[in-house]
């Protein structure tokens, strides 16, 4: 029987299609999201520096595609044409690179193992990328490649087609590995040491591969040479290839897990997949994240708004990684990165505190309070088996970047409510931190010792990023302050912290109304430019660094001379050409991103800068804010390849992007006030761990309308330009009433403005 339908119902099935899409937003966010968000990046120029994590949230073990060669840290790029592997990984990011690692990858034809030999090339026209589900057609073997993992474990699904020659190699890279092939057991075992620094002399990532067809082919590879009916192979780089004959769209399964603690946990692990076939762990994934990102429902007639938010959720969900396995008794258990040894409780690990204190940790404590009181006790097992807390983990203590940050975290999930695990061994954790330092890594603080003396870094005693490291500090000793309030410290504990958050005053430079470095004679650097990307910053200027100042905006304004000329220099920023400053040093990608924006020298790309608009809330002009904002979310970002501005930095570039769309930021993590800026959405809906439920809507919110006429809680108009923790935590109505121009009336008296410890 023939069907004929008309145009008009096929435009109105269309329609139907389209409108269930954008509904099914609220019940199953995870279908918005793309993996592929910032992968189409470089070492010259970052538009994310993310790979395609297929894993559960915070999950210890991803899976990615594998474009890139062994070892280099951009394993997969938008831009590539071939894939060399499948490989696990527990990369943070390209510049930390990778450690418990090894690569699966099946082939047809001649017997190969050479990573250039097999690679197959691919299309993304025949490519699923889901945050729970991979798929990929590798078109010179004529196999669909299929993972999807649990947190620990993963199930390949491979689709040959008929050949007498279908293998599937197991690569252990090199720095050292081992395999075995157990054929009687359709497995193979064995363990990759590759790494990339912080770890133990003992660290192994031991591995398992349990397939469902018997081999017909069995060989190790030692330098890739192929060893055929060899079953075991240590040395430098090895690697196994096992083969059989299949049919046309003959399905072969491969059951994977590994573990940091041993072989034995690594078959543990493998537990995790259960009796479970490959579809039903497909569904058990995509359940996962549909649970824990449906907790943040927006509604939006623009479906790009909706993919680039769920996205950007999706990558604040991935670190810090779970580093910690369970034993056959039940107990949580890890292997320590920080003394090698296999230890009772939590661990998580792969995260920067100088990028992720900002809001990514602040956003975990707002929706996801459980996970990071669980961290909060990886803290605890961090201290107490290295005697730091580390400043960037990965897996343990390593040198990258400035600050003391971990003074932040530990400080705003105790503010925030967080309670349950051990506070004052952190409480401790946090004052030997501030007065010491672990050689070779960034965990406590390089130049304590000038900082405590002079009330900052000097610049000519060896020290470099000496501002940066000013400022960073400064809060940080007003993060251990306000913790030490909470705790009901005596004055004569805190008190010095208190004096200490002033510091960054010692570092401005009154005619500049700038941050400038000083020698330790008190002398200004007398070559000092503005634009210029010096050795006194981290990975930036004065102009991004010198609004870093989280906890005393309003001594920062008394510092500039007031409002007026606060907010002048502010605007500034935004009017400086980007190109200024860019001869000032050899180039690094963040230099570029900021210059190719056309945002003058705002550089979002990289954390500083990143809750500098905001400040325009305790200057009177909330307006500004609000413009900006929404410039950046509409600009900087897109659910594209190129989807972000600069490197995503483990959630919290995202984070800013979620918070922002929602319509308020944290600029000081440790005090309990959310930054009001400019919803996005229409409406959304928080649904917090207590039960309580955040209710925001926008009335006439649209494109063209980013200011905020009148904003209500509980519906009580509300003027200032913040709300708090304890307000939203008990459940909150938010309502936006936006117009197309701006409020200049609203939150501008003294009423209004946020916390500054110049007003204690």
């Amino acid at each position: 029987m023939k069907t004929h339908l008309s145009f008009k119902h096929l435009l109105f099935l269309g329609g139907a299609v389209l409108y269930s899409l954008q509904s099914s937003a609220v019940k199953n966010p995870v279908d918005y999201v793309s993996t592929l968000v910032g992968t189409q990046s470089k070492f010259e120029l970052s538009t994310g520096n993310t790979y395609p994590a297929t894993a559960l949230p915070w999950g210890m073990n991803f899976w990615t595609p594998q474009t890139g060669k062994m070892g280099d840290g951009w394993a997969y790029t938008y831009d590539a044409d071939k894939i060399r592997g499948f490989k696990q990984t527990h990369q943070p990011s390209p510049w930390m690179n990778d450690y418990g690692q090894f690569a699966i990858m099946p082939i047809t034809g001649g017997l190969v193992f050479d990573q250039d030999r097999r690679a197959s090339w691919f299309s993304h026209k025949a490519e699923v990328a889901k945050p729970y589900y991979y798929k990929v057609y590798l078109a010179d073997h004529d196999v669909t490649t299929e993972l999807a993992p649990t947190e620990r474990a993963v199930m390949f699904r491979f689709t040959y087609p008929e050949t007498k020659n279908a293998y599937v190699i197991v690569d252990a890279f090199d720095k050292g590995s081992y395999v075995k092939v157990i054929p009687k057991e359709n497995k193979i075992i064995g363990y990759s040491t590759k790494n990339s620094g912080g770890v133990p002399e003992n660290f192994k990532n031991y591995f398992v591969v349990q397939f469902d067809k018997p081999f017909t082919f069995v060989s190790t590879v030692s330098e890739n040479n192929i060893l055929p009916n060899e079953i075991e192979a240590k040395g430098n780089h090895t690697g196994a290839v096992i083969g059989f004959a299949t049919k046309k769209g003959e399905i072969v399964h491969a059951r994977v897990a590994s573990s940091f603690i041993s072989p034995e946990q690594a078959e543990l692990n493998l537990k995790e997949l259960g009796r479970n076939s490959f579809d039903q762990l497909v569904t058990n994934g995509r359940d996962v994240w549909n649970r824990e990102m449906s907790k943040i429902e927006v509604e939006d007639d623009n479906i790009d708004n909706l993919r680039t938010f769920y996205s950007c959720l999706y990558r604040s969900m991935l670190f810090p990684r779970s580093f910690y396995e369970i034993d056959a008794k039940g107990e949580i258990m890890h292997y320590s990165p920080y003394n090698g040894e296999v230890r009772p409780g939590y661990m998580f690990t792969d995260t920067g505190f100088w990028d992720t204190f900002r809001c990514l940790f602040p956003f975990l404590n707002l929706m996801y309070p459980s996970m990071n009181l669980k961290m909060q006790e990886g803290l605890v097992n961090a201290y107490k088996e290295s005697g730091f807390l580390p400043e960037w983990a990965s897996p343990g203590h390593r040198d990258c970047m400035v600050g003391n940050n971990s003074a932040s975290v530990v400080a705003d999930a105790y503010i925030k409510g967080l309670r349950g695990y051990d506070i004052e061994t952190l409480w401790e954790a946090l004052k030997h931190g501030a007065n010491a330092h672990l050689r070779g890594t960034a965990s406590g603080r390089l130049g304590y010792e000038s900082y405590n003396q002079l009330g900052y870094v000097a610049n000519n005693i060896g020290i470099g990023q000496n501002v940066a490291r000013t400022l960073e500090y400064a809060y940080n000793d007003w993060a251990i302050y306000t913790l030490g309030k909470k705790l009901g410290k005596p004055e004569s504990e805190i008190d010095i912290y208190k004096k200490h958050a002033l510091n960054y005053k010692n570092v401005y430079h009154p005619e500049r109304k700038l941050m400038v470095g000083k020698d330790n004679k008190g002398v200004f650097n007398p070559n000092f430019d503005a634009v210029d990307w010096s050795g006194e910053f981290c990975e930036g200027n004065s102009w991004h660094w010198s609004f870093c100042v989280f906890h005393d905006p309003q001594g920062l304004i008394n510092l500039m001379g007031g409002k007026k000329e606060f907010n002048a220099m502010m605007d500034s920023v935004f009017v400086i050409p980007g190109k200024l400053g860019m001869e000032s040093r050899g180039m690094i990608h963040e230099m570029r991103e900021m210059q190719v924006m056309n945002m003058g020298q705002y550089a979002h790309g990289n954390q500083p800068i990143q809750h500098m608009v905001y400040l325009y809330n305790y200057s009177s002009e909330p307006w500004k804010a609000q413009y900006w904002i929404r410039e950046i979310m509409n600009k900087l970002y897109t659910a594209g390849p190129d989807g972000y501005c600069g490197d995503e930095d483990n959630g919290q570039t995202s984070a800013w992007y979620v918070f922002s769309a929602l319509g308020f930021y944290p600029v000081c993590p440790g005090t309990d006030e959310y930054i009001i800026g400019t919803p996005l959405f229409k409406s959304a809906k928080l649904h917090l761990e207590n039960g309580k439920t955040i209710t925001i809507k926008a009335d006439n919110n649209q494109l063209d309308n980013r200011y905020i006429k009148e904003m209500k809680v509980n519906g009580k108009s509300q003027t200032r330009n913040f709300l708090t923790h304890d307000q939203l935590i008990k459940g909150a109505n938010i309502q936006f009433q936006m117009s197309p121009v701006p409020n200049k009336q609203r939150g501008t008296t003294e009423k209004d403005v946020p916390y500054s410890l110049s007003f204690e």
